[in-house]
C-alpha cells in the first residue's frame, strides 16, 4: 500500500534569491557542502573511495568545493575537476574554493582517465544555469554522464542537476542524469515535472536549519494528502445511495464508447452514488455488460437528470451535435469536468468559450483536464511550448478560462485561476496508455459528486490516479502492458485505505 505523503513547499529560484537574501548571516554553502558530503558517503560504493566533483563557476561550485573538503577529510580520494577562475567566483564560492585548497586539495581540468569511480558528484550549476549547457562544461556533462552508465556509478546532483531548468523541468543543452539529487532550502518546481523526475533520481531535502515558508511564501506545492485529509471521512451508517451523489458522463461517439465505459466505472467505484452515462451513439449496446450498476441515458435525457456533478468529453468526437450538447451541460448549474473532445471543441468554439466563462460569472465550477497537446489547443500554441512551461501553461488556461486545469503528464499541475499551482509527484510511466485520462475523469467527477470543494476533487483525484499506478506496479503488474481498467480498482483499494488509516 502507498505510504503517505505531506505536501512539501516548492520554490522558483528568484524566490529562493529572496529567502538567500533573508539568510545573508547564515553560513548556508557551509550547511549544504556538509549535508551533500553526508549524503555522498552514504552513497559511495567503497568507504574511502575515489570521487569525482564536478565544480562550477557559481555558488553551486562553492558548494561542491565545500564537500570536497569534507570529504577528503573523511579519507575519500577526491578530484575536483573545476574549469572557471577563481579570481571570478562569488564570494562565498571564493572562500570555499581557498579553504579546499588550504586544506591541501586540488583542482583538474579534466577528468583523469583510467580511474573507477565510487561516486559522481554535479557542482556545475545547479539553479543558477542562464543559459543552455555547451563548451567544456557541455563535454564534462557527457563525460560524467559515459562513466556514471558504463561503470555503474552514482552520480550525485547539488541543488539540481546541471542542464535542467529548476522552475521548469526543461532540459536547457547537456544535461546531468543523477541517480540522485540533493536540494538546498526547499524543492523546486523543475525537479518534479517535465524531465525533472528524469534526470534528478531519488531527491533528499536539506533545508540547511532554515524554515524557508517562515521567510517568503511559498511559488507552488506537491500535493500531498494532507492537502484534502479533511474529506477523506468514514461513511455513516445512516446513508443511502443517495447520500452520495449522482455522478453523469457524457460522450461516446460511434467506435468511442469504451471511453465512458471506463469514466463510468472510475466514478462508480470512487464511491459515486448513481452514475449515469450519455452515450452519443444511438447504436451503442444500452449496458455495459461488465458493470451493469452503470445507467445509461440518450444525451438529452441525461442533461435532463437530476446529477451532482458532470464530466464531458470521454470519446465525444467534434460534430456539430456535440457542440450544441457541450453548450447545454455548460448552462447547467453544476461542477463540470471537460476532458478530450470537450476541449478540442472548447479550443475550437467561441461560442463554448464564452458559456465557459459565463459559469465563472455565476459562480459555477469547471474543471478542465488537457494533455499537454490539448492544452496547446487550448491557448492557441504548440505542444513544446507547453511542456517547456508546464505550469506557466497550467495557469494561463486557468486564467483564460476562469477553471481550474489539470495539465496532465510526468508531473502533473492543478491550476487555479487566483495563480495558486500544485505538482503532483505520484505517478508512473505505466499510465502512458490509452484510457488512463478517461478513468482520471471518472475520478474526479465521483469526488465532486460527492460534495468535495473542486480544488480538493482535483488534487486527490490526481494523487489517488497515480498512487493507484504505482501499487499496481509494486504489485507485479506491470509497467509493461498495464491497462487503464486496471488503474481503477487499484484506485479503490487505496482510496479506503486511505480513509480507514486517516489520511
Amino acid at each position: 500500500m502507498t505510504t503517505p505523503i505531506r505536501s512539501e513547499p516548492l520554490y522558483r529560484a528568484a524566490d529562493l534569491r529572496r529567502i538567500e537574501a533573508a539568510a545573508a548571516d547564515q553560513p548556508l554553502m557551509q550547511r549544504a557542502g556538509e549535508a551533500a558530503a553526508d549524503l555522498a558517503i552514504s552513497l559511495s560504493r567503497l568507504e574511502g573511495g575515489a570521487v569525482l566533483i564536478l565544480a562550477g563557476p557559481g555558488n553551486n561550485g562553492g558548494d561542491a568545493f565545500v564537500a570536497a573538503r569534507h570529504l577528503r577529510q573523511r579519507g575519500f580520494a577526491v578530484s575536483v575537476v573545476f574549469l572557471g577562475e577563481a579570481s571570478r567566483l562569488p564570494k562565498d564560492a571564493a572562500a570555499a574554493y581557498r579553504d579546499f585548497y588550504d586544506d591541501g586539495g586540488s583542482t583538474l581540468q579534466a577528468i583523469p582517465s583510467g580511474s573507477r569511480w565510487s561516486l559522481i558528484v554535479d557542482g556545475l550549476f545547479g539553479i543558477g544555469l542562464q543559459r543552455p549547457v555547451g563548451g567544456r562544461h557541455a563535454e564534462l556533462v557527457k563525460a560524467a554522464n559515459g562513466l556514471s552508465l558504463g561503470h555503474h556509478c552514482p552520480m550525485l546532483a547539488l541543488d539540481c542537476p546541471s542542464g535542467l531548468d529548476a522552475d521548469t523541468g526543461k532540459r536547457c543543452g547537456e544535461t546531468i542524469r543523477a541517480t540522485h539529487t540533493i536540494t538546498f532550502i526547499a524543492g523546486k518546481p523543475g525537479l518534479f515535472t517535465g524531465d525533472g523526475p528524469e534526470y534528478c533520481g531519488s531527491i533528499t531535502h536539506a533545508a540547511l536549519d532554515l524554515h524557508a515558508e517562515r521567510l517568503v511564501a511559498a511559488s507552488a506545492r506537491t500535493i500531498g494528502s494532507d492537502l484534502f485529509a479533511a474529506w477523506l471521512r468514514p461513511r455513516a451508517r445512516n446513508t443511502h445511495k443517495g447520500s452520495y451523489g449522482s455522478a453523469g458522463v457524457l460522450g461516446a461517439a460511434s467506435s468511442m464508447v469504451g471511453a465512458v465505459f471506463l469514466a463510468g466505472r472510475a466514478a462508480l467505484k470512487l464511491g459515486s452514488g448513481r452514475v449515469y452515462l450519455g452515450v452519443i451513439d444511438s447504436q451503442a449496446p444500452g449496458i455495459d455488460p461488465l458493470q451493469p450498476e452503470l445507467m445509461f441515458r440518450r444525451p438529452e435525457a441525461l442533461l435532463a437528470t437530476d446529477l451532482s456533478a458532470l464530466a464531458c468529453g470521454p470519446g465525444m468526437g467534434g460534430s456539430d451535435e456535440a457542440c450544441e450538447l457541450l453548450l447545454r451541460a455548460c448552462a447547467l448549474d453544476m461542477p463540470l469536468l471537460l476532458d478530450a473532445d470537450a476541449l478540442n471543441l472548447l479550443a475550437r468554439e467561441a461560442r463554448l468559450r464564452e458559456a465557459v466563462s459565463g459559469r465563472a460569472q455565476r459562480g459555477v465550477a469547471t474543471v478542465l483536464t488537457p494533455h499537454p497537446t490539448e492544452a496547446a489547443r487550448l491557448l492557441a500554441g504548440d505542444t513544446a511550448r507547453v511542456q517547456a512551461d508546464r505550469a506557466g501553461a497550467a495557469l494561463e488556461a486557468a486564467r483564460r478560462y476562469q477553471a481550474l486545469v489539470v495539465l496532465k503528464g510526468c508531473g502533473t499541475i492543478v491550476a487555479t485561476p487566483d495563480g495558486s499551482w500544485f505538482i503532483n509527484t505520484t505517478g508512473h510511466p505505466a499510465l502512458a496508455t490509452a484510457g488512463t485520462g478517461d478513468v482520471l475523469s471518472g475520478m474526479i467527477v465521483a469526488l465532486l459528486a460527492q460534495g468535495w470543494p473542486v480544488l480538493e476533487a482535483a488534487l486527490a483525484g490526481v494523487h489517488l490516479h497515480g498512487a493507484a499506478a504505482e501499487k499496481m506496479v509494486a504489485d507485479g503488474y506491470g509497467p509493461v502492458g498495464l491497462t487503464a481498467s486496471e488503474i481503477i480498482d487499484s484506485a479503490r483499494t487505496c482510496l479506503n485505505h486511505w480513509i480507514a488509516h486517516g489520511r
